[in-house]
């Protein structure tokens, strides 16, 4: 069997316009600061601002632009929710730089490295939530495992089918 290389230059890199690259983040923020009051399990289980974190940073392969993307939406988050400032904006910093460095290596187009990513991604994310909040601002947070698991699997799902709709925004670079 052959081993193939992809270089930097060949791996898609995709853009996105101004409006969509303002307008889409702030509606995810809007969306989970919203949807809670209609639907109070909602909160708990899912994190669009994460979920379009993600997509940016893997759609657009810089590792600077996700760390920046992370932490406006993170920090956008963080002032429409009831949370101290910075401590969403530190743990979706670290995940747009992560996302994106890893969107370099792999083939981020296919539905099971999206589900796989996603996971993966909403697991620390969470982790590095429950670090930040306990550590530094010593909120009383309680961890569980199969909760978070569930919810992580539960926004693989929800990101897999938001990905292919966020897909028809992409241009590429």
């Amino acid at each position: 069997m052959a081993v193939t290389y992809t270089s930097r230059e060949q791996i898609e890199v995709y853009r996105f316009s101004l409006p969509v690259a303002i307008l889409l983040p702030l509606l995810a923020v809007f969306l989970q600061a919203f949807i809670p009051h209609l639907l109070p399990f909602f909160s708990s289980y899912f994190d669009l601002p994460l979920l379009v974190t993600i997509f940016f940073a893997m759609a657009r392969r810089n590792p600077v632009t996700g760390l920046l993307t992370g932490a406006a939406i993170g920090l956008a988050q963080d002032a429409l929710g009831s949370h101290p400032i910075g401590v969403y904006g530190i743990a979706k910093t670290l995940v747009g730089y992560g996302a994106s460095s890893l969107g370099v290596k792999l083939d981020v187009e296919s539905v099971g490295t999206r589900l796989l990513v996603t996971t993966g991604f909403y697991v620390i994310h969470e982790v590095l939530y429950f670090l930040i909040a306990r550590g530094m601002v010593r909120l009383d947070l309680h961890w569980s495992w199969p909760h978070e698991l569930g919810a992580a699997v539960a926004n693989a799902v929800l990101g897999v089918f938001l990905f292919a709709l966020m897909d028809s925004v992409k241009q590429r670079a």
